[in-house]
């Protein structure tokens, strides 16, 4: 089996371990050892999660199985939760072929979100540390209004669509339209926009983790 590409993200408090090929697949540890271990012991869940998207994700993987390619410093971001650091190899090019891979993986990561919520409506979720107790209705809240944020930081409008499925078909739209060189609609005040494969990753990330924390805590 040939090594998977990751990208190590490290804060003060904790770091991140990142599938380069595979947006979505990412977990943290404490630090770089406990983050590809966790992303090891993830492999099944998220070719579970991503059906035949990640077909050819194998189920027996171990942290000897990752290449981590680049390493990058984290920020407060990193230590409170999120990957939140770009890294050049979130800068290179995408091609067509392999921007649609990416594209069809991060809506199975929305879809993953999606079906896991509606599927958990009925049920009370646990209180624990994890998203502070938020019920489902408040997560599907909290993806859609991150969603929201993600569309602003690739050039998108500060206010997103109400509706999740515009919301997310402007978000496409823009990363398609970026990836094949053109200009963001808006640039923000900050001066820059994400990187394109950052912008999938970070969403994708962000849409499978909070459906495997329902799946945890309606468990």
């Amino acid at each position: 089996m040939s090594a998977f590409p990751v990208l190590v993200e490290r804060g003060v408090k904790r770091a991140f371990a990142s599938a380069l090929d595979w947006p979505g697949w990412c977990r943290s540890g404490q630090d770089e050892a406990g983050a590809l271990e966790a992303l090891a012991a993830y492999a099944t869940r998220y070719r579970r999660a991503m059906a035949a998207s990640a077909r050819t994700v194998p189920s027996d993987v171990s942290a000897s199985s990752f290449e981590v390619v680049e390493r990058v410093r984290g920020n407060a971001t990193t230590d409170f939760g999120a990957p939140g650091a770009a890294a050049k190899a979130d800068r290179r090019d995408l091609d067509g072929r392999e921007l649609r891979r990416q594209l069809r993986l991060l809506r199975a990561t929305w879809n993953a979100f999606d079906r896991t919520a509606a599927g958990a409506r009925a049920f009370a979720l646990a209180k624990g540390p994890r998203g502070g107790g938020r019920t489902v209705a408040a997560m599907i809240r909290h993806v859609h209004e991150a969603e929201g944020a993600y569309l602003s930081k690739i050039g998108g409008p500060t206010k997103a669509p109400v509706d999740d499925a515009e919301l997310r078909a402007m978000y496409v739209r823009i990363l398609t339209a970026r990836a094949r060189g053109e200009p963001p609609p808006r640039v923000p005040r900050s001066g820059g926009v994400w990187p394109v494969r950052y912008a999938i990753r970070r969403s994708a990330w962000h849409a499978l983790d909070h459906a495997w924390e329902i799946e945890d805590r309606s468990s």
